[in-house]
Parts: C-alpha cells; structure tokens; sequence
C-alpha cells in the first residue's frame, strides 16, 4: 500500500471522514475543497484542482487557462481535535507541474530552500494577540463584561483570565492536543484581548499552526457566541493586536542556536540578519502589517489613556519595545515587532527571513542598540540619533515596497506586482469612505 493509502485507512479508523488540503490566499485565509477520507489518495496525487485566478491577490489565470493542482504534504496532516471528523493538510499549489509562484506557501518554501543552501534551519515563536467579542445592542462588547469595571486596562490580571476559562480552557486544551507546547496564556492590556505562548518551531511549521490556531480561535469563540477578531486594532482607544515573530537560524545538524555567541550574547550573524531586516523595514511593513487599520496601531498614545507599547522607529534595541527590532536579553532570537495579528505568515514570516538572510550575505551592520524610551525623546533628539520613523499609512509602507528591488527579487515579479495591485485598490477604497469622524468634525462647522 502506498503511504496515501495507508493514511486514509487510519484516519478512517479514527472517525475522520472528510480532509480538506488548504493552501491560503493573499490575505492568509485557508481555502481548500473538501475530500471524503476515502479519495485521500487520489488528493495526495493533485486530483484536486483550483482556478485561483478567481481569488483576490493570487494572479490573473484567466478562464483559459489551467488550474492549479493542490499537492498536499501528507506528514503535517492535522486531525481537528474541535472536530475531529476533519483533517487538514497544507498543501501547495502546482502549475504545470511547478510549484506556482504566486501562492504564499511556496514563496516560504522558497526562502526556507535559500536558507538551507547557506546552512541555515530558520525557527519561529509567534505571540499572538486577539480579541474575544460579544455583538450587544450597545456593540462590541468583550468576553467578559467585567473587563471593561477596572479602568484602564485589566492586562494580567488573574481574576480577568479565570472568568475567561469557558474560552481559555479549551483553547489550551486543543493546542496541546495538537503538541504545541503551551507554557502561559493571559489576559493583555485590552478588554477582551488574549495571548498565548507556545513552543517555537521550524519556520514552515509555525507558519502552517498558525492558520490552525486561527480557525480554532475563531471555533471556539463562536461555541460562546461570540467571535474571535485578529484584527490590528479593532478599538481607537484600546491596544492593538500584535502578533511578534521571533526568529532565529539554527545548525541543520546540532541544532544550535547562531544567534548565540559564546559568550552569551549576539553572534555576529545575528547583528548582520537584524540590519538586513532594519534596511528593508518598509517593505516588509507593507506584508507583516498588511492592513490601512495596522497602521492606527503604530503610535506612541493615541486616544487611549496610557502608552501603547507599539512600535514607532525603524531601529533596534535589546529590551526597547518601542521600536521595529528587539533583540531580547532572556532569549537569543530577533523580535520582529511591527507584525500584527493580520498577517499572512506565510508572506510576513519568508519576507522577514528573506531580508535577514540578504543582511547576512552582504554582511550589513545595524550599528548600536538604541535602549531608550522613544517615546519620551524630542523630535531633535531623534534627529540625533538618526534614526527613522516606520510608514504611518499602508500607502507609505507600499511606497517602499514597490521601490524596494530586494522585494520584488525574493516575491518574483509577478508576485510582487499581484501583491502591490491588491494592497493599492483596498488603500484606495479606505481613502474613498467617509468616516464618522469626518462627518462629526466637518459636517456642522464648515
């Protein structure tokens, strides 16, 4: 019997009676048909087809053209322990027998490929941060009422979490099933906002868990009806949701940390990956904060009553949370921190590790840590200090993606072009709509 059909005998004794083989759109949304366990064989052969010019961001196959075939990667099959007559399986879109260039997963493939071929393993840690929300008559409400009685912010607190257990539980419960590694959860700063930390992995992996781990947010949710929203920042005067990679490259044979020096430090390559992420900063903003709503969360205050601790400056620093790059002393990994939770990983993960990877061959320098509050310093301060602000609109994050070669180079042309054409039409519309704000502000006084 081949591995396909052995497979599909399994997890038939299992009780899974149906797969589905997703690949995700330009947005990071799974999308996939659904198979009976019984057609898992002729799936694992590309029987399934998809005509994903008619999706929004994943090229111009017209109507003539052939479709792409979804070949899966049977050994990270996963069984939905929410609901376990599913199975998922990443897959990855083929053209004619290549892979197809303008789907995320095989873009991360490819850096994953580039970082081997220098001797590298890339692994990642994802700290995802979300909101839990109940629509009311009044509108969105969090989880638990009680949030919103201990001004300004009920982040850490234990009595908030414990009365969110009807959802942390079985989200804790899921992930371990799935081997994730669960070591802390908490309530974060905003009303109904939550975080999980679980075990880092491969770069592939974590990036494949994390499409899980969204459909399991959102399951849950839904059981306490309610929804769970990876959306930037969903409320002008509360925190926004991040959702920080922490990368770092390992020996593919010992498995050793090279961010690590021997003496307990930074390895020289670690310093060379953080600049080749600082000098791409703009462009990787343009994937890793891929919304007009990211850009309202990189702001030293705002409308909200305390700081944010979002980031501001493109520069890095060792434990400095306001800026792009954190280089933490308790770990040796680099904190990308201009990630939020409406990222497609697969994009926002290979970009990162494509411009870490370019820092490293042309052995850039990122200079000193910058350790200050940046909050605090004066525009002549900065000026000093010569570091630069991050893109305050999509637009501008945009701007410098589309100048950038090095994007265009590891996305390929075609894919960078099909990233652009999306990103500019959704920033047009939002610059179309009239907010409220505009009609309060302008309406009666001019």
């Amino acid at each position: 019997m081949s591995h396909a059909e052995t497979l599909r005998d399994e997890l038939a004794a299992k009780g899974v009676k149906y797969v589905f083989g997703f690949y995700v759109d330009i947005h990071g949304v799974p999308k996939s048909k659904c198979v009976p366990i019984a057609s898992l064989p002729s799936m694992a052969a590309g029987s399934e087809l998809y005509t994903v010019g008619a999706l929004e961001g994943m090229g111009d196959l017209g109507p003539h053209e052939d479709e792409c075939a979804g070949i899966p990667d049977l050994d990270r099959l996963v069984v939905l322990p929410w609901q376990p007559e599913y199975a998922v399986v990443p897959t990855r879109l083929h053209l004619e027998g290549k892979p197809y260039a303008q789907e995320s997963r095989n873009f991360l493939a490819r850096q994953i490929d580039r970082a081997a071929a220098m001797g590298f393993v890339a692994n990642v840690g994802i700290e995802p941060e979300f909101y839990v929300l109940r629509d009311t008559p009044q509108g969105w409400a969090p989880l638990v009422a009680e949030d919103r009685i201990n001004a300004p912010t009920r982040g850490y607190d234990l009595e908030a979490t414990v009365l969110a257990t009807e959802f942390l539980d079985p989200m804790v419960t899921y992930m371990n099933e799935l081997d994730y590694g669960v070591y802390s959860f908490d309530h974060e700063g905003g009303d109904g906002q939550y975080e999980f930390n679980f075990d880092y992995t491969d770069a592939m992996t974590m990036a494949d868990r994390m499409v899980v781990f969204r459909l399991m947010a959102k399951h849950v949710a839904r059981e306490l009806g309610c929804i769970a929203t990876f959306m930037a920042k969903p409320f002008q005067d509360d925190f926004g949701s991040a959702s920080h990679v922490n990368i770092s490259l390992a020996d593919p044979e010992t498995g050793a940390n090279l961010f690590a020096a021997g003496d307990g430090g930074y390895s020289e390559i670690s310093r060379q990956f953080v600049a080749g992420v600082l000098a791409h900063a703009g462009a990787i903003c343009a994937v890793t904060s891929p919304t007009v709503n990211s850009y309202k969360r990189f702001t030293s205050k705002g409308f909200m009553d305390e700081i944010s601790w979002a980031p501001v400056f493109r520069a890095w620093g060792e434990n400095n949370r306001t800026l792009m790059c954190r280089m933490p002393v308790n770990r040796h990994c680099l904190e990308v921190r201009t990630v939020d939770a409406s990222v497609n990983y697969h994009l926002g993960i290979g970009l990162i590790l494509a411009a870490g990877l370019d820092g490293i061959e042309r052995a850039l320098d990122p200079g000193s840590p910058l350790n200050q509050d940046t909050y605090q310093l004066s525009e002549e301060q900065i000026d000093s200090l010569g570091i630069g602000l991050l893109p305050t609109s999509l637009d501008g994050a945009l701007d410098e993606f589309e100048a950038d070669d090095f994007a265009a180079r590891a996305m390929g042309e075609e894919f960078h072009r099909t990233f652009l054409a999306t990103k500019r039409a959704e920033s047009r519309e939002y610059g179309s709509v009239v907010t409220d704000w505009e009609s309060r502000t302008y309406l009666q006084r001019l």
